[in-house]
C-alpha cells in the first residue's frame, strides 16, 4: 500500500533519512497491519498509504535525525502514549541499538503493539499503565536516558507525565504541531528538574510543520511529583 521502494527511498533521503529495502519492507508490513487492525480497534485517523508514510513513518524517523545527539548509543528510551507505535516503533527500526519501551494506558493498544513486534521481528518492551502512576515506581522513576511523546497532551500536563521518568542529564523530547508553545510549561519544567534545551522546527514533505521541544533533566524531580491525573489536569504546574 506504500509507494514503490525507489520513490520512498528518494523522499526519505531528501529529508536526511536513509531507508534500506529491509526497512521499506518492514514499513510495508507495518502499514498493512495497522490499516487492517484499525478496522476493529481505532488506532489512527491516518489510513492512506502516502499519509501513513509521511505523517507517521517519516515524522517518527526524523526524531533520530533531528535529535540524534540526545539519543545515546544503547540508551534506554521510553515512549509515552505510544498508541499505534509512533514514534517508538519506527525509531526502533532505524535505531536498533536503542533499548525502547512503549507505554500506553489502553490495553487494546498494547495488544496491537505486541502483535506488531512479532510481525516485524524487532525488539522493544511494552507497558500497560498510566504514566503518573508508573513514574512513582522505583523501577521506572528517573531510569531513562530519553523520553519521547508525540501529541498526547498539552505541554504543561505532558511535562509532569514525562520528566519524572528521565534520569539526570537525560532528555525529554515532545513532538508537537506548529501551534503549541513551550512557554506555558517552563515554570513546571523547572519545578520538575528540567531546563529547555532547544526547539527543533522542521516541515514534512507537503508542508506540514512540526516542532520537537527538547528539555534536559538537570536535577532530580521532587518526590511529590507526579501528582494524580486529576490534579495534573485541573491545575497544571
Amino acid at each position: 500500500m506504500l509507494p514503490a521502494f525507489e520513490q520512498v527511498a528518494a523522499l526519505f533521503h531528501d529529508c536526511g533519512v536513509d531507508v534500506s529495502r529491509e526497512t521499506y519492507e518492514m514499513m510495508e508490513v507495518y502499514a498493512a497491519f495497522l490499516v487492517a487492525y484499525n478496522e476493529k480497534v481505532n488506532l489512527t485517523a491516518v489510513t492512506e498509504g502516502n499519509e501513513i508514510l509521511r505523517k507517521h513513518f517519516l515524522d517518527s524517523m526524523l526524531l533520530a535525525v533531528k535529535c540524534g545527539s540526545y539519543l545515546p548509543e544503547g540508551g534506554a528510551v521510553l515512549d509515552i502514549g505510544s498508541g499505534a507505535g509512533f514514534p517508538g516503533v519506527p525509531l526502533c527500526i532505524v535505531r536498533p541499538d536503542l533499548d525502547i519501551t512503549l507505554l500506553d494506558s489502553l490495553n487494546k493498544r498494547i495488544v496491537f503493539l505486541d502483535a506488531l513486534r512479532e510481525k516485524l521481528g524487532i525488539t522493544y518492551r511494552t507497558i500497560h499503565g498510566r504514566a503518573e502512576e508508573l513514574a512513582r515506581k522505583q523501577e521506572y522513576r528517573e531510569r531513562f536516558d530519553a523520553v519521547t511523546a508525540r501529541a498526547v497532551a498539552a505541554m504543561p500536563v505532558l511535562a509532569e507525565y514525562s520528566l519524572p521518568f528521565v534520569k539526570q542529564n537525560g532528555y525529554w523530547m515532545a513532538m508537537k504541531g506548529p501551534n503549541e508553545e513551550i512557554r506555558p510549561a517552563l515554570q513546571g519544567i523547572r519545578m520538575l528538574g528540567g531546563h529547555s534545551e532547544e526547539d527543533v522546527r522542521y516541515s514534512l514533505p507537503g508542508g506540514d510543520e512540526r516542532v520537537i521541544f527538547v528539555v534536559k533533566k538537570c536535577s532530580p524531580t521532587p518526590t511529590k511529583y507526579p501528582r494524580n491525573s486529576g490534579q495534573i489536569r485541573q491545575k497544571p504546574l
